[in-house]
């Protein structure tokens, strides 16, 4: 995902701009660090206490000059507008955030509103479309079966969340005015690796693999995840 996220950044801005970027649900912080080494101005807008103290903790180890970049703020996603004026962002995450959103459009809505025009919106959310896939590899036939009439689905959390579908959230981004532009399938290949599964020897070779799955028919459209990116008009 990171992969797929720098080409879109590079596609579209001047190489060595300084950007203002929002991600929304930052969780311990992996990407708004990653893009804060890269010199650009990162906010990360996180309301899990354990999560913050993780990201604040990872913050804390970086040079000067990057923990001056980035700043983390106590906060739920759907807040938004009470933190940030309109245009305040060239770019804005939220990854792995709107399976845990019931309404998820006042969200989107919002996170469009803080996006200059031009602006990349990134979202990271579990394909609604492929939902019977990993039941059925498992061998979970009526689990496969329940799951081709549903956008509902149990986590590996244990925790009841949704999915969304290619087609509707691609009518939401239009309907905010921040239209799709790319999107890419992410754990093509490796949704069936469990928590805490060794890396690889060759995981360079696997990356390169899921990356050219991620970016390819038909096999993008049977990931576990779907990256989105979509530009504010």
């Amino acid at each position: 995902m990171a992969r797929q996220l720098d080409e879109q950044i590079a596609g579209r801005y001047p190489v060595g701009q300084r950007l203002r970027v929002l991600d929304v649900g930052m969780g311990q912080g992996t990407q708004a660090l990653r893009l804060a080494r890269l010199g650009h101005r990162v906010t990360g807008l996180e309301q899990d206490a354990t999560m913050i103290a993780a990201a604040r903790a990872a913050l804390s180890g970086e040079p000067e000059g990057i923990r001056e970049r980035m700043r983390i703020i106590e906060g739920d996603g759907r807040d938004t507008g009470v933190h940030f004026l309109p245009g305040s962002f060239d770019i804005v995450l939220c990854h792995g955030v709107l399976m845990y959103v019931e309404e998820p459009d006042p969200l989107l809505a919002g996170l469009a509103r803080v996006l200059a025009p031009g602006g990349l919106l990134s979202l990271l959310v579990r394909n609604g479309d492929a939902l019977a896939l990993r039941p059925g590899l498992s061998g979970d036939w009526a689990g496969a079966q329940a799951a081709f009439d549903t956008v509902s689905y149990r986590n590996r959390l244990g925790l009841e969340v949704r999915a969304d579908r290619l087609d509707a959230l691609t009518a939401t981004l239009a309907g905010i005015g921040a239209p799709l532009q790319s999107w890419y399938g992410v754990r093509v290949f490796t949704d069936l690796a469990v928590d805490g599964a060794e890396i690889p020897a060759d995981v360079e070779t696997l990356l390169a693999a899921e990356e050219r799955a991620g970016r390819t028919d038909p096999y993008r459209r049977i990931a576990a995840l779907l990256h989105l990116c979509g530009v504010r008009g």
